[in-house]
Protein backbone atom coordinates (compact mmCIF):
# COMPACT_ATOMS: atom_id res chain seq x y z
CA UNK A 1 0.00 0.00 0.00
CA UNK A 2 1.55 3.29 -1.04
CA UNK A 3 1.71 6.29 1.27
CA UNK A 4 -0.51 8.27 -1.10
CA UNK A 5 -3.26 5.65 -0.73
CA UNK A 6 -3.02 5.56 3.07
CA UNK A 7 -5.06 7.60 5.52
CA UNK A 8 -4.74 7.71 9.28
CA UNK A 9 -7.60 8.43 11.70
CA UNK A 10 -7.75 8.43 15.50
CA UNK A 11 -10.58 6.86 17.51
CA UNK A 12 -10.84 8.01 21.13
CA UNK A 13 -12.47 5.54 23.49
CA UNK A 14 -14.25 6.40 26.74
CA UNK A 15 -11.84 4.57 29.03
CA UNK A 16 -9.12 1.99 29.32
CA UNK A 17 -11.79 -0.49 30.48
CA UNK A 18 -13.75 0.04 27.26
CA UNK A 19 -10.57 -0.52 25.28
CA UNK A 20 -9.87 -3.81 27.05
CA UNK A 21 -13.40 -5.07 26.28
CA UNK A 22 -13.19 -3.97 22.63
CA UNK A 23 -9.79 -5.59 22.11
CA UNK A 24 -10.95 -8.95 23.50
CA UNK A 25 -8.97 -11.71 25.21
CA UNK A 26 -5.30 -11.29 24.27
CA UNK A 27 -6.35 -8.65 21.70
CA UNK A 28 -8.21 -11.33 19.71
CA UNK A 29 -10.98 -8.97 18.52
CA UNK A 30 -8.50 -6.30 17.53
CA UNK A 31 -6.55 -8.76 15.39
CA UNK A 32 -9.76 -10.00 13.77
CA UNK A 33 -10.76 -6.45 12.80
CA UNK A 34 -7.29 -5.70 11.49
CA UNK A 35 -7.02 -8.87 9.40
CA UNK A 36 -10.59 -8.76 8.06
CA UNK A 37 -10.53 -5.11 6.98
CA UNK A 38 -6.87 -4.89 6.00
CA UNK A 39 -6.03 -2.00 8.30
CA UNK A 40 -3.22 -1.25 10.74
CA UNK A 41 -4.37 -0.51 14.29
CA UNK A 42 -2.10 0.96 16.96
CA UNK A 43 -3.57 1.08 20.46
CA UNK A 44 -2.25 3.35 23.19
CA UNK A 45 -4.45 3.30 26.27
CA UNK A 46 -7.86 4.63 25.26
CA UNK A 47 -6.66 5.94 21.87
CA UNK A 48 -6.70 3.94 18.63
CA UNK A 49 -4.87 4.97 15.47
CA UNK A 50 -6.29 3.29 12.36
CA UNK A 51 -4.23 3.34 9.14
CA UNK A 52 -5.13 2.02 5.72
CA UNK A 53 -6.99 2.88 2.55
CA UNK A 54 -9.75 5.42 3.00
CA UNK A 55 -12.47 2.82 2.39
CA UNK A 56 -10.93 0.32 4.81
CA UNK A 57 -10.47 2.93 7.55
CA UNK A 58 -14.08 4.06 7.11
CA UNK A 59 -15.26 0.47 7.52
CA UNK A 60 -13.10 0.12 10.64
CA UNK A 61 -14.65 3.27 12.11
CA UNK A 62 -18.14 1.90 11.46
CA UNK A 63 -17.18 -1.44 13.01
CA UNK A 64 -15.85 0.17 16.18
CA UNK A 65 -18.94 2.39 16.40
CA UNK A 66 -21.23 -0.65 16.20
CA UNK A 67 -19.15 -2.69 18.66
CA UNK A 68 -19.08 0.19 21.16
CA UNK A 69 -22.86 0.43 20.89
CA UNK A 70 -23.27 -3.31 21.54
CA UNK A 71 -20.83 -3.10 24.46
CA UNK A 72 -22.76 -0.22 26.06
CA UNK A 73 -26.06 -2.08 25.69
CA UNK A 74 -24.93 -5.59 26.70
CA UNK A 75 -22.02 -4.84 29.00
CA UNK A 76 -19.73 -7.21 27.11
CA UNK A 77 -18.68 -8.46 23.70
CA UNK A 78 -18.36 -11.99 22.38
CA UNK A 79 -16.58 -13.21 19.26
CA UNK A 80 -19.90 -13.62 17.40
CA UNK A 81 -20.57 -9.89 17.91
CA UNK A 82 -17.29 -9.03 16.21
CA UNK A 83 -17.83 -11.47 13.35
CA UNK A 84 -21.38 -10.28 12.71
CA UNK A 85 -20.48 -6.58 12.80
CA UNK A 86 -17.59 -7.08 10.39
CA UNK A 87 -19.80 -8.94 7.93
CA UNK A 88 -22.45 -6.24 8.24
CA UNK A 89 -20.11 -3.32 7.55
CA UNK A 90 -18.68 -5.21 4.60
CA UNK A 91 -22.18 -5.78 3.21
CA UNK A 92 -22.72 -9.40 4.22
CA UNK A 93 -25.65 -11.01 6.03
CA UNK A 94 -23.72 -12.63 8.87
CA UNK A 95 -23.50 -15.99 7.11
CA UNK A 96 -21.10 -15.12 4.35
CA UNK A 97 -23.95 -15.25 1.86
CA UNK A 98 -24.13 -11.81 0.32
CA UNK A 99 -26.19 -8.75 1.17
CA UNK A 100 -28.59 -8.89 4.10
CA UNK A 101 -31.70 -8.96 1.94
CA UNK A 102 -35.11 -10.48 2.61
CA UNK A 103 -37.21 -11.95 -0.19
CA UNK A 104 -40.80 -11.33 0.79
CA UNK A 105 -43.03 -11.83 -2.26
CA UNK A 106 -43.62 -14.54 -4.84
CA UNK A 107 -42.47 -12.09 -7.51
CA UNK A 108 -39.13 -11.86 -5.71
CA UNK A 109 -39.42 -8.43 -4.11
CA UNK A 110 -36.38 -7.77 -1.95
CA UNK A 111 -36.02 -5.66 1.17
CA UNK A 112 -32.57 -4.56 2.21
CA UNK A 113 -31.59 -2.99 5.55
CA UNK A 114 -30.75 0.68 5.20
CA UNK A 115 -28.59 1.13 8.32
CA UNK A 116 -25.97 -0.85 10.22
CA UNK A 117 -28.43 -1.25 13.08
CA UNK A 118 -31.06 -2.71 10.78
CA UNK A 119 -28.44 -5.08 9.38
CA UNK A 120 -27.67 -6.29 12.91
CA UNK A 121 -31.39 -6.79 13.41
CA UNK A 122 -31.77 -8.87 10.23
CA UNK A 123 -28.72 -10.93 11.17
CA UNK A 124 -30.25 -11.59 14.60
CA UNK A 125 -33.52 -12.67 12.96
CA UNK A 126 -31.65 -15.09 10.70
CA UNK A 127 -29.57 -16.63 13.46
CA UNK A 128 -31.86 -16.71 16.54
CA UNK A 129 -35.26 -18.16 17.33
CA UNK A 130 -36.09 -15.43 19.87
CA UNK A 131 -35.29 -11.80 19.07
CA UNK A 132 -36.05 -8.61 20.97
CA UNK A 133 -35.74 -5.34 19.06
CA UNK A 134 -35.94 -2.09 21.03
CA UNK A 135 -35.80 1.34 19.43
CA UNK A 136 -37.60 4.58 18.64
CA UNK A 137 -40.32 5.17 16.07
CA UNK A 138 -39.28 4.92 12.45
CA UNK A 139 -36.40 2.44 12.82
CA UNK A 140 -38.18 -0.39 10.98
CA UNK A 141 -38.65 -2.69 13.97
CA UNK A 142 -42.12 -3.88 12.99
CA UNK A 143 -41.67 -3.70 9.23
CA UNK A 144 -38.55 -5.89 9.18
CA UNK A 145 -40.11 -8.36 11.64
CA UNK A 146 -43.13 -8.81 9.36
CA UNK A 147 -40.88 -9.02 6.29
CA UNK A 148 -38.82 -11.79 7.90
CA UNK A 149 -41.96 -13.67 8.95
CA UNK A 150 -43.42 -13.43 5.42
CA UNK A 151 -40.17 -14.72 3.93
CA UNK A 152 -40.28 -17.70 6.31
CA UNK A 153 -43.90 -18.36 5.37
CA UNK A 154 -43.14 -18.20 1.65
CA UNK A 155 -40.18 -20.54 1.97
CA UNK A 156 -42.14 -23.09 3.98
CA UNK A 157 -39.92 -22.69 7.05
CA UNK A 158 -43.03 -21.95 9.13
CA UNK A 159 -46.68 -22.96 8.75
CA UNK A 160 -48.32 -20.05 10.51
CA UNK A 161 -47.85 -16.33 11.20
CA UNK A 162 -49.33 -14.91 14.40
CA UNK A 163 -49.48 -11.14 14.93
CA UNK A 164 -50.02 -10.03 18.52
CA UNK A 165 -50.33 -6.65 20.20
CA UNK A 166 -51.41 -5.46 23.66
CA UNK A 167 -54.73 -3.62 23.54
CA UNK A 168 -53.80 -1.35 26.42
CA UNK A 169 -56.28 1.39 25.68
CA UNK A 170 -59.15 -1.10 25.86
CA UNK A 171 -57.77 -2.70 29.01
CA UNK A 172 -57.60 -6.05 27.16
CA UNK A 173 -61.42 -6.21 27.65
CA UNK A 174 -62.75 -5.92 24.13
CA UNK A 175 -66.33 -7.10 24.59
CA UNK A 176 -67.79 -3.61 24.74
CA UNK A 177 -66.40 -2.69 21.31
CA UNK A 178 -68.65 -3.21 18.26
CA UNK A 179 -68.06 -5.94 15.68
CA UNK A 180 -66.38 -9.34 15.68
CA UNK A 181 -62.94 -10.01 17.16
CA UNK A 182 -61.07 -8.86 14.05
CA UNK A 183 -63.03 -5.61 13.92
CA UNK A 184 -62.53 -5.01 17.63
CA UNK A 185 -58.74 -5.35 17.56
CA UNK A 186 -58.17 -3.89 14.10
CA UNK A 187 -57.14 -0.45 15.42
CA UNK A 188 -54.49 -1.99 17.64
CA UNK A 189 -53.02 -4.25 14.95
CA UNK A 190 -53.23 -1.74 12.09
CA UNK A 191 -49.43 -1.13 11.91
CA UNK A 192 -48.83 -4.88 11.56
CA UNK A 193 -51.54 -5.23 8.91
CA UNK A 194 -50.21 -2.20 7.00
CA UNK A 195 -46.78 -3.83 6.83
CA UNK A 196 -48.31 -7.16 5.84
CA UNK A 197 -50.34 -5.72 2.96
CA UNK A 198 -47.22 -4.05 1.56
CA UNK A 199 -45.69 -7.49 1.10
CA UNK A 200 -48.69 -9.62 0.13
CA UNK A 201 -51.72 -8.98 -2.04
CA UNK A 202 -54.79 -7.98 -0.03
CA UNK A 203 -56.74 -11.00 -1.35
CA UNK A 204 -53.90 -13.31 -0.37
CA UNK A 205 -53.89 -11.88 3.15
CA UNK A 206 -57.65 -12.53 3.36
CA UNK A 207 -57.19 -16.13 2.17
CA UNK A 208 -54.41 -16.74 4.65
CA UNK A 209 -56.55 -15.35 7.46
CA UNK A 210 -59.57 -17.39 6.40
CA UNK A 211 -57.42 -20.54 6.39
CA UNK A 212 -55.85 -19.68 9.76
CA UNK A 213 -52.38 -19.35 8.22
CA UNK A 214 -52.25 -15.75 9.41
CA UNK A 215 -53.81 -15.05 12.79
CA UNK A 216 -54.12 -11.70 14.56
CA UNK A 217 -54.80 -11.60 18.28
CA UNK A 218 -54.71 -9.30 21.29
CA UNK A 219 -52.06 -10.40 23.77
CA UNK A 220 -54.58 -11.59 26.37
CA UNK A 221 -55.92 -14.21 23.92
CA UNK A 222 -52.53 -16.01 23.83
CA UNK A 223 -52.98 -17.58 27.25
CA UNK A 224 -53.09 -21.37 27.28
CA UNK A 225 -51.83 -21.85 23.72
CA UNK A 226 -48.71 -23.55 22.41
CA UNK A 227 -47.74 -22.73 18.84
CA UNK A 228 -45.58 -25.09 16.80
CA UNK A 229 -44.01 -24.21 13.44
CA UNK A 230 -45.06 -20.57 13.74
CA UNK A 231 -43.53 -17.11 13.68
CA UNK A 232 -45.11 -15.04 16.44
CA UNK A 233 -44.63 -11.28 16.46
CA UNK A 234 -45.45 -9.22 19.54
CA UNK A 235 -45.55 -5.56 18.55
CA UNK A 236 -45.55 -2.69 21.09
CA UNK A 237 -44.06 -5.10 23.62
CA UNK A 238 -43.34 -2.23 26.02
CA UNK A 239 -47.07 -2.21 26.83
CA UNK A 240 -47.08 -5.79 28.06
CA UNK A 241 -46.74 -6.37 31.80
CA UNK A 242 -44.00 -8.66 33.11
CA UNK A 243 -46.57 -11.42 33.72
CA UNK A 244 -47.99 -11.04 30.21
CA UNK A 245 -44.50 -11.14 28.69
CA UNK A 246 -43.68 -14.36 30.53
CA UNK A 247 -46.96 -15.85 29.37
CA UNK A 248 -46.31 -14.81 25.79
CA UNK A 249 -42.71 -16.08 25.60
CA UNK A 250 -43.71 -19.48 26.95
CA UNK A 251 -46.20 -20.00 24.08
CA UNK A 252 -43.24 -20.94 21.89
CA UNK A 253 -43.49 -24.47 20.53
CA UNK A 254 -41.26 -26.70 18.39
CA UNK A 255 -39.97 -25.08 15.22
CA UNK A 256 -41.31 -21.67 16.19
CA UNK A 257 -39.74 -18.24 16.22
CA UNK A 258 -40.69 -15.24 18.35
CA UNK A 259 -39.99 -11.57 17.62
CA UNK A 260 -40.75 -8.88 20.20
CA UNK A 261 -40.55 -5.22 19.22
CA UNK A 262 -41.04 -2.11 21.30
CA UNK A 263 -40.12 1.46 22.14
CA UNK A 264 -39.36 2.16 25.79
CA UNK A 265 -40.21 5.84 25.31
CA UNK A 266 -43.81 4.91 24.44
CA UNK A 267 -44.98 3.01 27.53
CA UNK A 268 -48.76 3.37 28.04
CA UNK A 269 -49.00 1.24 31.18
CA UNK A 270 -49.86 2.86 34.53
CA UNK A 271 -46.66 4.14 36.08
CA UNK A 272 -46.93 1.69 38.97
CA UNK A 273 -46.65 -1.25 36.56
CA UNK A 274 -43.28 -2.29 35.21
CA UNK A 275 -42.95 -2.78 31.46
CA UNK A 276 -42.61 -6.43 30.56
CA UNK A 277 -40.25 -5.53 27.71
CA UNK A 278 -37.85 -3.73 30.03
CA UNK A 279 -38.05 -6.64 32.47
CA UNK A 280 -37.42 -9.26 29.77
CA UNK A 281 -34.49 -7.40 28.22
CA UNK A 282 -32.87 -7.17 31.66
CA UNK A 283 -33.76 -10.70 32.76
CA UNK A 284 -32.87 -12.54 29.53
CA UNK A 285 -29.71 -10.64 28.58
CA UNK A 286 -26.82 -12.99 27.89
CA UNK A 287 -28.91 -16.17 27.52
CA UNK A 288 -27.70 -18.28 24.61
CA UNK A 289 -30.15 -18.42 21.72
CA UNK A 290 -31.75 -15.06 22.53
CA UNK A 291 -30.78 -11.89 20.65
CA UNK A 292 -31.45 -8.39 21.96
CA UNK A 293 -31.00 -5.66 19.36
CA UNK A 294 -31.07 -1.97 20.24
CA UNK A 295 -31.74 0.57 17.49
CA UNK A 296 -31.38 4.32 17.92
CA UNK A 297 -31.93 7.63 16.13
CA UNK A 298 -29.26 6.78 13.56
CA UNK A 299 -31.50 3.92 12.36
CA UNK A 300 -34.59 6.03 11.71
CA UNK A 301 -35.57 5.59 8.05
CA UNK A 302 -38.84 7.49 7.90
CA UNK A 303 -39.13 11.11 6.83
CA UNK A 304 -35.99 12.95 8.07
CA UNK A 305 -38.27 15.05 10.27
CA UNK A 306 -38.92 11.98 12.44
CA UNK A 307 -35.27 11.84 13.48
CA UNK A 308 -35.32 15.54 14.32
CA UNK A 309 -38.49 15.12 16.34
CA UNK A 310 -36.99 12.25 18.34
CA UNK A 311 -33.85 14.28 18.98
CA UNK A 312 -35.93 17.29 20.06
CA UNK A 313 -37.47 15.21 22.85
CA UNK A 314 -34.09 14.36 24.32
CA UNK A 315 -33.05 16.26 27.43
CA UNK A 316 -29.54 17.38 28.28
CA UNK A 317 -28.59 13.97 29.68
CA UNK A 318 -29.46 12.21 26.43
CA UNK A 319 -32.55 10.54 27.83
CA UNK A 320 -35.88 10.88 26.07
CA UNK A 321 -38.44 12.97 27.94
CA UNK A 322 -41.61 11.10 28.75
CA UNK A 323 -44.96 12.18 30.12
CA UNK A 324 -45.27 11.14 33.79
CA UNK A 325 -48.24 8.90 32.98
CA UNK A 326 -46.06 6.95 30.54
CA UNK A 327 -43.34 6.10 33.04
CA UNK A 328 -43.16 2.52 34.24
CA UNK A 329 -41.05 1.79 37.30
CA UNK A 330 -37.78 0.15 36.36
CA UNK A 331 -38.37 0.66 32.66
CA UNK A 332 -35.30 2.73 31.87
Amino acid sequence: MSDLATVSRPITLDSREEAVSLFGPRDQYLRTIRDTLGVRIVARGDLLQVDGSEDAVTLAERAFQQLRSILRKNGRLVSDDVRNVLEIVKGGDGRGGGPATLTVTESGKHLRPRTDGQSRYVQALKSHDLVFCVGPAGTGKTYLAVAWAVSLLKSGAIKKLVLVRPAVEAGERLGFLPGDLIEKINPYLRPLLDALTEMLEAEQVKRYMANDIIEILPLAYMRGRTLNGACIILDEGQNATAAQMKMFLTRMGHGSKIIVTGDMTQVDLPRTIKSGLADAVHRLKGIEGIAIVHLDQADIVRNPLVQRIVEAYEDDSGRVRRHPDQLASGSR
